[in-house]
């Protein structure tokens, strides 16, 4: 399928026959009345949408998702998704948020951007919203349409970038709601993430694949690398990559029992190239190089 380029949001815009009302920032709605192929887009800009009904299904990477009612997707400028209508399936029913990263220039939210993990979601890791949620998202697109209907003026930026961050923030505070209420699979989660590390350490996978990545455990878990490490971070206070680093430690304090093991060998079995990059990372982690470690063991 052809990849179409919608580098700006007047490209998007003429791609579904929607008004540009303004050529950084927009609130579309789509319903049986516009016409919506499959397809599949490049964006250039962050979009939000709220999905009203079903009628649809999304590709992103690897993975493909039924779209179901009330549902947020999110995605990054840089991202390429695709959209398939559900054979005699109904017309979507959503409205999106778009807003291109220049609009933000100058402004506090143009430095916290990247604090909104969820734009990085995988599209499987949709938003399930209460109806509640729903319309306190769909109240600050309201207010940003309306917005948009005025005549621009010196207040017109600030306005539009303040409700785009309380929206933003809503939905950090509903992402969470659904880590809490999805309680039961994050720890299945969690406990898979355990198992894949000690496998992957006790395995000597280092030696071969080199020093395990979030990426990688996320790959296995089948979700994003964001979504993965904001999960770790609600279920045990760490992020992924901490994780990560504390297991090593373990398993670098367990090797070093082993006076047949050298540091060089302990360093490749985690994956270090050079043993004096492992000896860095040990003393910043434990305070003791792993000789100094060794010493006191004794």
């Amino acid at each position: 399928m052809e990849i179409y380029e919608a580098d700006t949001i007047e490209k998007y815009n003429r791609y579904f026959g929607f008004e540009t009302r303004h050529p950084l920032v927009g609130i579309v709605h789509f319903d049986d009345t516009v016409e919506q192929p499959t397809h599949c887009m490049h964006f250039g800009f962050y979009s939000l949408f709220i999905k009203k009904t079903t009628g649809c299904k999304i590709n992103y990477g690897k993975t493909s998702y039924d779209f179901d009612d009330e549902t947020v997707v999110s995605f990054a400028p840089g991202q390429t998704v695709g959209v398939h209508r559900l054979e005699d399936g109904p017309a979507p029913e959503a409205v999106g948020l778009l807003f291109h990263p220049d609009f933000l220039l100058r402004t506090p939210l143009a430095q916290k951007i990247k604090q909104y993990t969820f734009f990085s979601y995988a599209s499987n890791e949709a938003l399930h919203l209460s109806t509640e949620e729903r319309l306190i998202l769909q109240d600050y697109m309201d207010k940003i349409a309306r917005e948009l209907q005025h005549p621009i003026d010196k207040f017109s930026k600030s306005l539009i970038i303040s409700n785009i961050e309380v929206m933003l923030n809503y939905c950090m505070r509903f992402y969470e709601r659904q880590f809490v209420t999805r309680e039961e699979l994050n720890h299945n989660a969690i406990g898979k993430f355990e198992q894949l590390i000690d496998e992957y350490l006790d395995g000597g996978r280092g030696a071969t694949d080199g020093i395990p990545t979030v990426k990688y455990f996320a790959d296995k878990i089948c979700l994003s690398s964001n979504y993965f490490g904001d999960l770790v971070k609600q279920e045990t206070g760490k992020t992924a990559q901490e994780y990560i680093q504390l297991k090593m430690i373990n398993f670098a304090k367990n090797s070093l029992l082993n006076p047949a093991l050298s540091t060089k060998q302990i360093a490749e079995l985690l994956g270090f190239q050079h043993s004096q990059h492992f000896i860095r990372f040990f003393k910043k982690q434990t305070g003791n190089t792993p000789r100094e470690y060794r010493l006191q063991l004794n």
